[in-house]
């Protein structure tokens, strides 16, 4: 993937962001990638977080998770398609491909005359460590 979407402009804030999740492989909300970046001694503001990760996110660059409190995760992207399976109490989180996922969605979307389909997949559940 590219670093940068097409009609984007490179600014000092969006490449610390790019270069914090490029060091950093876990979900983050945009809260907490804001505060690792002030630590770090980035000025940058939460709106101007926020409208980063957005704009990273519509452009492929960032998978995007949305937590059952509808809160949004963010973390770079793996090539593939893909969906995720998500511990509720760690929030350990696991890429995994789904094919029966895949048929189901365009068989449902054939059934009803839509085409193109497309779809998010999260699944939640309590990981090994969790339940221990």
């Amino acid at each position: 993937m590219s670093g940068k979407s097409a009609g984007t402009r490179t600014t000092r804030q969006r490449t610390a962001i790019s270069e914090l999740l490029a060091d950093h492989h876990d979900f983050h909300t945009a809260q907490e990638l804001h505060a690792m970046l002030v630590e770090s001694g980035t000025k940058v503001g939460l709106s101007t977080v926020y409208r980063t990760l957005q704009g990273m996110a519509e452009g492929g660059e960032l998978d995007v998770l949305r937590q059952e409190n509808g809160e949004a995760r963010y973390r770079r992207c793996s090539t593939r398609h893909h969906h995720h399976l998500v511990c509720r109490g760690c929030g350990r989180t696991i890429e995994v491909e789904g094919s029966a996922v895949e048929s189901w969605a365009a068989r449902v979307a054939a059934e009803y005359g839509f085409t193109e389909p497309s779809h998010d997949v999260e699944v939640y559940g309590t990981c090994p460590s969790c339940a221990g």
